[in-house]
């Protein structure tokens, strides 16, 4: 896994260590213990619960209790674009702002909400607009990843159904269908 290309490479290395761990100090920890470890070591189980549980995984925390819901994975390819350069994280995060208005921030709420929602309804169509509606980073960290605009491009006239900023970037991802993955990649 490519470091500082927004694609988790922090998160499987806390991962790995707790399942060595786990295995040479035979714990036998269950996949919940490993979450919640691993999200203390990490801060937030965006990266570690995928990870561990696999697939796509829904989560956060309150009250220092993680939670990850495991949600159906679309049925789509994710084609990763991997630049040679590197982003590091907290070059990334220095370009976002440091608040949003109320308004903005309830909205973006309201689009994170309603996706995670369209996810579990497999209700794809409506995804891919509201994956490519996001308001807490991407419009903010585009200018530090320009192929993310001509991807964006190239993967709507191929018929992909979102393009969008992997983690904190630079790797951009296109869901599309595994019809389309080979004309797109070309």
């Amino acid at each position: 896994i490519p470091v500082t290309h927004g694609l988790g490479s922090s998160s499987s290395a806390i991962v790995a260590g707790i399942e060595l761990a786990n295995r040479l100090h035979h714990l036998n920890l269950s996949a919940e213990k490993k979450v919640e470890i691993a999200s203390q070591l990490e801060g937030h189980p965006d990266n570690v619960a995928p990870a561990i549980l696999g697939g796509l995984v829904v989560g956060t925390s309150v009250n220092d209790h993680f939670t990850a819901v495991e949600a159906p994975l679309p049925p789509f390819d994710f084609v990763a674009y991997i630049p040679n350069y590197n982003l590091p994280t907290s070059e990334a995060r220095h370009a976002l702002p440091r608040e949003l208005k109320y308004q903005q921030a309830t909205h973006a709420s309201a689009i994170a909400n309603t996706l995670v929602a369209t996810i579990f309804a497999k209700r794809y169509l409506e995804m891919a607009e509201l994956i490519e509606a996001d308001e807490f980073h991407e419009q903010y960290r585009a200018s530090l990843v320009p192929e993310l605009t001509t991807i964006r491009k190239i993967s709507h006239d191929n018929g992909a159904l979102a393009t969008y900023l992997s983690g904190a970037g630079p790797t951009v991802m296109t869901l599309i269908k595994h019809e389309q993955t080979e004309k797109f990649i070309a």
